[in-house]
């Protein structure tokens, strides 16, 4: 079974937007572990216009589960996790600015950088993941990297599954292969949804985890949180 980790940066949002702090985002959290979920995602930014830097650490002693930490390698975020020390560390490659993760990292060109920064964190027995696309290269030198895991960035499938799922799939299929070949644990996410994750999970072998936030905060929305999780649990078992 693909394990689901859910991240929960959207509730923080909703709570940003009026102060205050209801929506409480450690009760969720406790109560998306309750219905099933196996992780929780949180992605701090330097603005904190979501998930801030003491949600962090106040969720920390709360998580039961897989506590992943995703963001930008700055070194006020290395710091973060350092203190924290959560299961797995997820690195992506965005600006300060971003509105959301739409890249992966050129692994080839960053790797002096990443292979630093993650020998860090595997001191400290961090499992680490970054964040990549499905080019060949991009896998290959993720592997020089010391990193334990990918995290394959599944918009482009997710874009193009409406018109046609099997070429949507096709990319995927192939740098999973590689990973596989490689010994890279295989994880995904970036709009992975109700309609879409079924098909994505039955044709990538060896996928471990998803971190899913945005649609399934918003299709609890429509179905409510409990049935949401498990929505999404019924389509990776």
């Amino acid at each position: 079974m693909t394990r689901l980790s859910v991240n929960i940066n959207k509730i923080a949002t909703i709570r940003n937007a009026r102060g205050g702090n209801t929506p409480d985002i450690l009760v969720a959290a406790k109560r998306i572990e309750s219905y099933g979920a196996q992780g929780i995602t949180v992605h701090p930014r330097p603005d904190e216009r979501h998930i801030r830097y003491d949600d962090v650490l106040n969720l920390k002693p709360l998580v039961s589960t897989e506590f992943n930490i995703e963001g930008y390698p700055s070194n006020k975020f290395i710091e973060l996790v350092l203190k924290v020390k959560p299961d797995q560390v997820t690195l992506v490659p965005d600006p300060p600015d971003a509105i959301t993760s739409n890249a992966g990292w050129n692994t080839k060109t960053n790797m002096i950088f990443l292979q630093n920064v993650i020998s860090r964190f595997k001191e400290k027995g961090i499992r680490t993941s970054i964040f990549v696309d499905t080019h060949h290269e991009n896998i290959k030198y993720a592997v020089d990297t010391g990193t334990d895991r990918i995290e394959l960035y599944t918009e482009p499938y997710a874009d193009m599954f409406p018109q046609n799922k099997e070429e949507a799939i096709l990319p995927f299929v192939e740098a999973a292969k590689l990973a596989n070949k490689l010994g890279l644990g295989i994880n995904a996410g970036h709009d992975l949804n109700l309609d879409n994750l079924l098909y994505f999970q039955q044709n990538i072998l060896g996928l471990k985890e998803v971190s899913i936030g945005h649609a399934l905060i918003s299709d609890a929305l429509y179905f409510g949180l409990e049935k949401t999780v498990k929505m999404y649990l019924d389509l990776l078992k």
